[in-house]
């Protein structure tokens, strides 16, 4: 039976570029090819997790601007619904410009975030106890995140963590997580390194913890036990996303799986995605290379 997990936090428009290199001052360059996608680590998960055969409710910023049409266009299509945080907003969301390298699968990219379209508990714009399995959340909304998670934690629905790196206000959503899953980069305050990373996570009652490290063995302490989890090597196209889409397909797994279980099948999903250009395009594969 279809799971229904609801993503707190950051939606944009992403224009994505394939070029054979980053251009240099005053340089133009002609891609070879681009994609034009909805974005941020909230919704790329969520398209994710709805792709996986759930359904998926996205809660952001997205207003009534013109090309929220082309963001909104996209998640019809994937399936996901949305729970708009600003929905009389005029303001164009966030644009992110982003440059995939050719030869590497490396990506640039420049956008705003959302510090300037921060919003308040006012009018959530959905009933935490309504047939909700899971919450993510990506740290880019706090306050609305800070109101669900206690929400979700009295109604005992799981709470995952995207900690692509720290944001100010994560100290206040840690103590009611119960999966951290986290980049190398998340660095909370007084942290150096990776060991002490688990230590401050896990003195906050985080059971399940996960660091992330690109190509490298997923790190993880669960209820106590330390170890790895390798992740698959493949011929790299594109990276851009691969984090989303981990986490995307953990809040899947974890609904049916073992902790460590769920971590090998999340990285097998973002190491599929890797071999494709955009966020998009590794879903149109056959479902079979997949394995489920």
């Amino acid at each position: 039976m279809p799971k229904h997990g609801l993503f707190i936090g950051m939606v944009t428009l992403d224009l994505i570029y394939l070029s054979p290199k980053l251009p240099g001052n005053n340089e133009k360059i002609a891609a070879s090819d681009y994609t034009v996608s909805a974005g941020g680590p909230a919704t790329n998960a969520a398209v994710t997790f709805s792709y996986l055969g759930n359904k998926a409710t996205l809660s952001g910023v997205i207003g009534t601007h013109p090309i929220t049409q082309l963001i909104k266009g996209d998640l019809e299509i994937y399936r996901v619904k949305i729970a708009d945080l600003a929905p009389t907003m005029t303001e164009p969301p966030p644009v992110s410009s982003i440059i995939v390298t050719q030869s590497t699968g490396d990506r640039a990219v420049i956008s705003l975030n959302t510090a300037r379209i921060q919003v308040s508990t006012d009018q959530l714009p959905i009933a935490i106890d309504r047939g909700i399995d899971l919450v993510m959340i990506d740290g880019h909304q706090m306050a609305v995140s800070y109101a669900i998670a206690q929400l979700a934690k009295a109604y005992h629905i799981p709470i995952v963590i995207d900690g692509g790196s720290w944001k100010t206000g994560f100290e206040t959503i840690l103590p009611f997580v119960d999966y951290a899953i986290c980049s190398e980069n998340f660095y909370p305050p007084g942290c150096t390194n990776q060991e002490e990373v688990m230590a401050y996570l896990a003195a906050l009652g985080i059971s399940h913890i996960a660091i992330t490290h690109g190509e490298n063995p997923i790190q993880y302490l669960s209820c106590g036990e330390l170890g790895q989890v390798p992740v698959p090597q493949i011929n790299t196209i594109d990276t851009l996303g691969a984090g989303d889409i981990f986490h995307g397909a953990f809040c899947h797994y974890i609904l049916q799986q073992s902790f460590t279980d769920t971590l090998a099948s999340a990285a097998k999903i973002a190491a599929h995605s890797c071999q494709f250009f955009g966020t998009r395009q590794w879903m149109l594969a056959e479902s079979n290379k997949l394995g489920f």
